[in-house]
């Protein structure tokens, strides 16, 4: 699959939306991925996974990690392309990531992160101190989505691919230009916090 292969199948499916949006991070956006238009949708989930497996699987990894929602769904079925372990990172109520049963990752295994939609890298950063904190190591990180274009670095030597790879602008609340804020604001995502 190529960028254009991917941003068509976001297209067709409705999941690439533009307006005026929040983001996770905070950041307002004139663009949004919609991935729940994509990922509820079994056969391309599949393509996806399988592709993102391809493009990982020389970081040879034990286990999958992914942040709890749909991290869990993408960590899954990598892992089950790859022939690997699936482990999940749900939020804690200190806000930081763990693993509920903590023998899913075990010390000096070699772990990938996947992820949906990267803006700013907060979910993996979460997960990447998962993994330090289990006292595994961090082999790669697997997106969906990159909105940064590459500019979000996880660490030296670690190999991060994405499926999609752009630069979409985001801005912080206070420095919106004119044109973002005469629009208005859409919360889209299951938590309506997006």
């Amino acid at each position: 699959m190529t960028d254009p292969d991917v941003m068509r199948l976001f297209e067709e499916c409705g999941a690439l939306l533009s307006g005026h949006f929040v983001l996770t991070s905070g950041n307002h956006s004139d663009r949004y991925f919609e991935k729940f238009n994509v990922l509820n949708q079994p056969r391309h989930v599949e393509t996806l996974c399988r592709e993102l497996a391809a493009r990982l699987s020389d970081t040879r990894p034990d286990v999958i990690l992914g942040p709890t929602t749909l991290g869990v769904l993408l960590a899954y079925e990598v892992a089950r392309h790859l022939g690997v372990t699936a482990a999940y990172g749900e939020k804690g109520t200190d806000g930081r990531r763990f693993l509920r049963r903590a023998e899913h990752i075990q010390p000096g295994q070699r772990v990938l992160v996947v992820d949906d939609v990267l803006t700013t890298g907060g979910s993996v950063r979460e997960c990447i101190d998962l993994v330090n904190d289990m006292g595994a190591t961090l082999c790669g990180v697997g997106l969906l989505v990159d909105r940064s274009g590459g500019k979000v670095d996880f660490g030296e030597g670690i190999p991060t691919r994405a499926l999609l790879s752009l630069e979409v602008q985001s801005f912080p609340p206070d420095a919106l230009p004119d044109w973002l804020a005469a629009i208005p604001v859409s919360r889209p995502g299951s938590t309506g916090k997006k």
